[in-house]
């Protein structure tokens, strides 16, 4: 587990390099390109960035082959914005995690509608049948109240005769 001031380090490199991505970075080939976290070494002189590209695969490694250019550039900002004795080597890595959860939701939106039409169907039935015997329920007690009253029955069993 890395230290609590190497995860600080971390994300002060995520928000200096995206910002810098952001607003900064002119190179049309770095496009839909997100920061999902940073791995700093030991002595906070390298930063494993890892990015996220929303496009197909050609799109993705385009990007990626941009912010390798950019990484000189990108380090420079990150010196002037984080005051620190080494300014840590960028290296860029595409990160796959988005995609895959991407991929994980469609599967299993693909699945699950079967089964909720069929849960969703199971749970109507069984409230139906809780709604029924409620209502046998309460019928019951309505009877046994209104044949109580006229028969003359105290509350306690004794009759009033």
């Amino acid at each position: 587990m890395p230290s609590r001031r190497v995860l600080k380090a971390a994300e002060a490199v995520r928000e200096v390099v995206s910002w810098a991505i952001l607003t900064e970075l002119n190179d049309p080939r770095v496009r839909d390109v997100t920061v999902t976290y940073v791995e700093m070494s030991g002595d906070l002189r390298q930063a494993k960035v890892h990015v996220s590209v929303m496009g197909d695969l050609a799109h993705q490694e385009l990007s990626l082959r941009g912010l390798k250019n950019a990484a000189g550039f990108l380090q420079s900002k990150l010196s002037d914005r984080i005051d620190t004795r080494y300014t840590p080597r960028l290296e860029f890595v595409l990160d796959q995690g988005v995609k895959r959860s991407i991929e994980v939701s469609r599967i299993l939106k693909e699945v699950l509608p079967q089964n909720r039409d069929e849960d969703l169907a199971a749970r109507q039935m069984d409230e139906n049948v809780d709604e029924r015997e409620d209502l046998e329920t309460n019928e019951e007690h309505a009877e046994d109240a209104a044949t109580g009253a006229s028969s003359g029955d105290e509350p306690d069993g004794d009759a009033t005769n």
